[in-house]
């Protein structure tokens, strides 16, 4: 059974970001953000150019003043000379309006935070009035319209991107510290586009709590859907941290709502390189079924049943065929549980009594009785049988971008 059938996603208009479009049933989108000072333009256009070819698909820059923004334009240039056409966000945040509308002359995708484009003095209120909302709505209009403009006239899209830990104090002080004041914040831009003809959009909430972020993402599409909106979402767990807690982190919040049928282009936040977030995002959509970019390997756990030492084979098979991007391989240790484990893998690698090896075809058996030692050579030479080999690539085993299966649900 299909990710679709299973899960099915959730129906969005698309969003153009330059040549890659998110929603409305393009594949989830793999997306980073860069580390390097914006004015040092170099190692901005090396690391974007890094980025891509692990496998990062549309790559973020910090832009916090105008020069910033200037710097882009000789980023856009030097990236594509020296490489290719590269999609690029513009990240903005305080008192944004010139810096978004200089940034939209140079990248694809202009991001606003709603908590912070706007300067709000801080009054210490314990309300706000029904007048007070309005005459602060109308002053985030009057800011945000030039950006809207902008993005119109050059075809740039536009990312509404909500931090949990940035909302404004009215929206904390009317709906408190909630995922319910981070969608309001939202919705409020969102309203200001579709009033001035502007739907290229798409929106993020996150948090750095999984269950504040999952809930602000599932409230956002109720609230879209009650207001006729279908935008498609980004999804991440910012300041997730660092190592296996963070990738964990970001998995449970990342993949319950892609399981929902919610997001359509994700974000691992790391305190890493931000290289190491690309291989995160691909496995967790590999995980689910969304896009394959490596060969997926189904292997027991071993127990006593076991008939051969399972993880030594398990990194052998792997060596010898990691760069079959599309194919499923099961190493499984016994016959118990083998054959029914493996059934929906291409290939089967089954341990047998006396110390030998069956090798399936799906269900079938094609040949058995075939001595331990021998029994990746045996499997490399079925692949070859049924023109499913081909020679690693030169210089590395590691699947290139261009070698990506996509899976698209």
């Amino acid at each position: 059974m299909s990710f679709e059938a299973t899960y099915p996603r959730r129906k969005t208009t698309p969003c153009r970001i330059g040549p890659v479009t998110i929603g409305s049933g393009h594949h989830v989108l793999v997306q980073s953000m860069i580390t390097e000072e914006t004015r040092n333009v170099d190692a901005c256009v090396e690391q974007i150019i890094g980025l891509h070819r692990e496998g990062c698909e549309l790559v973020r820059v910090t832009t916090p003043s105008i020069g910033e923004a200037e710097a882009m334009g000789e980023i856009r240039a030097k990236v594509t000379e020296r490489y290719q056409y590269v999609p690029l966000t513009a990240d903005v945040h305080h008192q944004g309006t010139a810096i978004a509308v200089e940034a939209a002359k140079h990248v694809d995708e202009v991001r606003v935070n709603p908590g912070l484009f706007v300067f709000h003095k801080h009054r210490n209120q314990l309300e706000y009035t029904e007048q007070e909302h309005i005459e602060e709505r109308q002053a985030i209009e009057d800011s945000f319209v030039p950006v809207v403009e902008a993005c119109k006239k050059f075809d740039r899209a536009m990312r509404v991107g909500v931090n949990h830990g940035s909302l404004s104090e009215r929206m904390l002080v009317t709906y408190g510290d909630t995922p319910d004041g981070m969608v309001e914040s939202a919705m409020e831009y969102l309203r200001i586009c579709e009033k001035h003809g502007y739907t290229n959009l798409n929106i993020s909430a996150k948090a750095s709590r999984v269950p504040v972020m999952v809930a602000a993402n599932r409230i956002m599409v109720r609230k879209m859907d009650q207001e006729g909106m279908a935008y498609p979402l980004h999804l991440g767990v910012t300041e997730a941290g660092d190592g296996m807690y963070a990738r964990i982190k970001s998995t449970a919040g990342i993949a319950t709502l892609l399981m929902e049928g919610i997001g359509d282009t994700i974000r691992v936040s790391l305190s890493e390189d931000p290289i190491n977030e690309i291989p995160v995002c691909y496995d967790i959509l590999q995980g689910l079924g969304m896009r394959k970019t490596k060969v997926e390997y189904i292997a027991c756990p071993s127990c006593g049943r076991t008939k051969f030492d399972l993880p030594t084979v398990l990194h052998k098979v792997r060596e010898a065929t990691k760069h079959l991007v599309g194919l499923d391989i099961a190493v499984m240790g016994c016959i118990v549980n083998g054959p029914g484990e493996m059934a929906d893998a291409d290939y089967g690698y089954v341990g047998a009594a006396g110390g030998k090896i069956t090798l399936y075809r799906k269900r079938e058996i094609v040949r058995n009785g075939i001595p331990q030692e021998q029994g990746v050579e045996a499997l490399l030479e079925l692949l070859k049988a049924d023109g499913k080999w081909e020679d690693p690539p030169e210089g590395s085993a590691k699947p290139q971008k261009d070698l990506i299966a996509l899976r698209t649900v």
